[in-house]
């Protein structure tokens, strides 16, 4: 028969799934009754029926195994989260050079912006080139008159039809 290979997946990911529930309080809970009917069983139970009489040394012997097997369990469990913070990190280093680059690119460009609205005549400016105008203009005695209403083609104007 020949040997088959287990999927270092599928381990890994059954190394998670059984380090998750150990962190549980599901996982004590269970735990603490599975060794509380242990010992009740081999103290209260009748001596015949008793499968541990030799002062719960199958019971250490129990406890010890599942450690033993937990152990690398929860290591793999660790090493395999460790990597994929690390890919995370990576993600989220080459994200955030992005994003600094990015920064500096708009930084770059808001500056450059200012620079340009500096030649550039804001209404702000027109209105009080406009006021200064109107004062000097003013200052001269010199107005202009407002436009006359002009007639339309082959109209007479108001003054031409009341004369």
């Amino acid at each position: 028969m020949p040997a088959t290979r287990m999927d270092p997946e599928i381990f890994g990911a059954f190394a998670e799934r059984f380090a998750r529930f150990m962190g549980t309080a599901r996982f004590l809970v269970w735990m603490t009754i599975f060794v509380a009917v242990w010992l009740l069983w081999n103290t209260v139970a009748p001596t015949s029926v008793r499968f541990d009489p030799y002062a719960f040394i199958f019971l250490t012997l129990m406890l010890s195994l599942q450690a033993s097997y937990a152990a690398p369990l929860i290591l793999l469990a660790q090493n395999r989260q460790a990597d994929r913070d690390k890919v995370q990190m990576e993600q989220d280093r080459s994200s955030n050079e992005r994003n600094l680059a990015d920064t500096e690119f708009l930084t770059r460009e808001v500056a450059a912006l200012r620079i340009a609205m500096r030649d550039v005549a804001t209404r702000d400016f027109i209105r009080s080139e406009f006021r200064t105008l109107l004062e000097d203009m003013d200052e001269r005695g010199w107005r202009p008159s407002p436009p006359a209403e002009s007639a339309g083609p082959g109209q007479a104007s108001r003054g031409d039809a009341e004369g």
